[in-house]
């Protein structure tokens, strides 16, 4: 919680409005150009993982990203329509190598949802047939 009230301090020091806070954890805030910002806050054992390995997977920016394998997890976590329709998206056009690493995260921090992932792996593959 620390860094959580860290952050949001930097942000109103930088300029940042605050807007609400995120149904998955997390706030949203509006930067000094209009641009809206997400900031998630996680606390599951996993986000140690995910922020670590974020460091080396840049954008086109530099920025870090998520691996596909978390964001997947977090979208999954949430729960929401949107959230899982673009779970079945980035899963339908994922290949093998991807699928394995997702499989291998979902065993170890949900492992009793193993048939949802696979239900939604197959209705994104059905998807990116059509």
């Amino acid at each position: 919680m620390a860094d959580s009230a860290e952050a949001r301090r930097k942000l109103k020091e930088a300029g940042f409005v605050y807007q609400g806070e995120l149904s998955i954890g997390g706030s949203s805030w509006t930067a000094p150009d209009g641009t809206s910002v997400d900031v998630v806050e996680g606390t599951e054992e996993w986000w140690d993982s995910a922020i670590a390995e974020a460091q080396s997977n840049r954008d086109a920016q530099g920025l870090p990203i998520l691996p596909l394998r978390y964001l997947v997890l977090m979208k999954f976590h949430a729960g929401h329509v949107q959230d899982l329709a673009d779970v079945t998206r980035m899963l339908g056009q994922a290949d093998d190598e991807t699928l394995a690493a997702v499989r291998c995260l979902f065993a170890r921090y949900p492992p009793d949802e193993q048939g949802d992932l696979e239900s939604l792996i197959a209705l994104g593959k059905l998807e990116m047939q059509s």
